[in-house]
């Protein structure tokens, strides 16, 4: 077995039931920048993220708007880590079409995982899949290399490019102010408090919503 089919192998045995709150799954793997270590994104935001196939027509429009917003994700020191089944030079092979056809270069690492092992250890696909064209997987991992949001998509459905930078932006508002984000949160939107826990507060409050739906500098929502 040769360097080019040598299998990528996690440098830790994980389950596939990854939730918020866990350790993302360290690997060490080929990808078009280089080999990658996701250990050494630590102390830098990093959005890793799977998608079913290279030369799909849903992929393809992602890997475009993320190409054309990766500077966006750079002003949040945020890195951008694509995956899928397909080899090195089956990703070579797309992102030379891609910036031949659409004038944009993809330059942030996509890595192969032909043997599936970094889709499983994430839960990206099934233990019993034979291949990764069923979701579209998304991690958000803070700088201390912990999940803190995830989403799924199907296949045919592509991700929304503003929303991912949206998640980012909340997640990184609120570890700044200890606040909560609200639906529809915008950056520069006010954050919510956290409710009290003290009963004298909540009987207290001004309304029977003031003590639990009020924005952090006090006034109510």
């Amino acid at each position: 077995m040769n360097a080019l089919t040598k299998p990528v192998q996690p440098t830790e045995s994980v389950s596939a039931g990854l939730r918020i709150g866990d350790t993302a799954p360290d690997f060490e793997a080929r990808s078009t920048i280089g080999p990658v270590k996701l250990s050494a994104y630590r102390g830098r935001w990093l959005i890793l993220f799977s998608h079913p196939a290279d030369f799909t027509p849903v992929c393809t429009t992602e890997f475009i708007e993320l190409a054309k917003r990766a500077k966006d994700f750079k002003k949040l020191d945020c890195a951008l880590m694509a995956l899928s089944v397909d080899s090195l030079f089956a990703h070579f092979a797309w992102l030379r079409m891609i910036r031949d056809r659409f004038d944009v270069e993809v330059r942030f690492p996509i890595v192969e995982d032909p043997t599936l092992v970094i889709g499983r250890a994430f839960g990206m696909v099934a233990p019993g899949d034979n291949d990764s064209s069923a979701v579209r997987s998304t991690y958000f991992i803070d700088p201390e290399g912990v999940i803190r949001a995830m989403t799924c998509y199907p296949a045919s459905v592509g991700r929304s490019t503003p929303e991912m930078l949206r998640t980012l932006e909340a997640l990184q508002a609120i570890d700044a102010s200890g606040g909560l984000a609200p639906a529809n949160w915008n950056s520069g939107d006010d954050l919510l408090a956290a409710p009290t826990q003290d009963l004298d507060e909540v009987y207290g409050a001004k309304s029977a919503t003031a003590w639990f739906l009020r924005h952090k500098d006090g006034s109510q929502k």
